[in-house]
């Protein structure tokens, strides 16, 4: 059986991804929590050996680090032939929907999330104005890659809708509505066996 350890915080929509995808597909695995406020040279022996750049998510596939979020859902999809990664229809689609959720959607709510969130970062109210008409046209985007299916692989959730929701979970967080369709695909992700809230994917000890 694969080892998998995941090392994460339920702050990091990045983290959550790979959590979200790991239970979705069925495999079994255990979470190692990371205090990803605290300094990175005060974080664990074994994390910072596992991590350059000291960040989550890392997860350890029999003893080998993977880092980058969007590499580790291909990487999941790939080897376990899941979520996506049965066909190469579903990889390609896997592959084009994690590259969008990176450059565009995945860019503007964290850092909405942060601006909003208590003692967080500082922002210009004109940045902010910039992330908002930014995210307005990532959500339209986001309805025309849906079309008329329940997920963005179709009838079943794959690792592009994993990498969504990892900040699309936190809208009201960031400040921002989802349009009527993206708000039944958050209802649809919400209401899958496999979801969990981000505390219960990464318990604190």
């Amino acid at each position: 059986m694969t080892d998998l350890e995941l090392y994460g915080h339920p702050d990091s929509g990045h983290a959550c991804k790979v959590a979200l995808a790991l239970t979705l597909a069925g495999l079994p695995w255990r979470a190692t929590r990371i205090d990803i406020w605290a300094p990175p040279d005060t974080r664990p022996a074994a994390f910072l050996a596992a991590s350059s750049a000291a960040e989550v998510p890392v997860l350890m596939i029999d003893g080998v680090a993977h880092a980058q979020s969007g590499a580790i859902l291909i990487e999941l999809a790939t080897r376990f032939h899941c979520l996506g990664g049965e066909s190469p229809a579903g990889l390609r689609r896997g592959r084009e929907v994690i590259l969008w959720e990176a450059n565009r959607i995945g860019m503007c709510l964290p850092q909405l999330k942060e601006a909003r969130r208590l003692g967080g970062a500082h922002f210009d109210p004109a940045v902010v104005d910039w992330l908002e008409g930014r995210f307005a046209v990532d959500r339209a985007r986001f309805d025309r890659m849906l079309g008329g299916a329940d997920f963005l692989h179709g009838a079943a959730p794959g690792i592009g809708d994993c990498a969504v929701w990892g900040y699309a979970q936190w809208l009201t967080e960031a400040g921002v509505t989802p349009s009527p369709v993206m708000a039944g695909w958050l209802e649809r992700m919400r209401a899958l066996p496999a979801a969990r809230t981000p505390e219960a994917f990464f318990p604190a000890d």
